[in-house]
């Protein structure tokens, strides 16, 4: 059984648009989105030297991170454009995950030469770190704006269909 389509060329015509009217939505959600979340994690992020907070970005497409410290959110479309990854940490900033989370009490070597009250010298000596609590700044910032990126890209590919079918 065969169906005849009235305007079948326009309709094919404006099928073929859809895809590249609905990416090009779904980029600009994305990119808001992307930059929404960093920017709430730059304010949440505690400022010593300012090498975390200048850390904090997002990026579209594939990300390789230069430092196994660098801990990301992928907006899960993980190899083409239509992926933004959202990142903290660096060269200059290997310690993000370390304040995200925080660390255990633990020994060290003493790298600088100390003398404590008594006069003994601690250069080179194990010594117990106290640990660090964890100020999170990168996954509250996540988790306060998930919501309405998962909302706002429902919105784009509503809004990119509808254009495509209105020529």
């Amino acid at each position: 059984m065969s169906m005849k389509i009235k305007n079948r060329d326009r309709l094919i015509r404006k099928l073929a648009m859809i895809p590249q009217v609905v990416r090009d939505e779904l980029t600009k959600a994305l990119d808001k989105s992307g930059k929404e979340m960093s920017d709430l994690a730059q304010r949440f992020a505690p400022v010593d030297s300012g090498a975390l907070k200048a850390s904090i970005g997002y990026q579209f497409g594939d990300y390789a991170a230069d430092n196994a410290n660098v801990r990301g959110v992928n907006s899960g479309g993980g190899g083409h454009d239509l992926a933004v990854t959202v990142h903290a940490g660096s060269k200059d900033a290997w310690y993000a995950s370390l304040v995200e989370f925080g660390t255990s009490s633990h020994e060290i070597t003493a790298k600088n030469s100390a003398v404590l009250a008594d006069g003994v010298k601690i250069y080179g000596r194990k010594v117990k770190h106290p640990g660090s609590n964890a100020q999170p700044f990168f996954f509250p910032a996540y988790r306060l704006t998930k919501k309405r990126a998962k909302g706002r890209l429902k919105r784009a590919m509503s809004a990119g269909c509808k254009k495509a079918v209105q020529g």
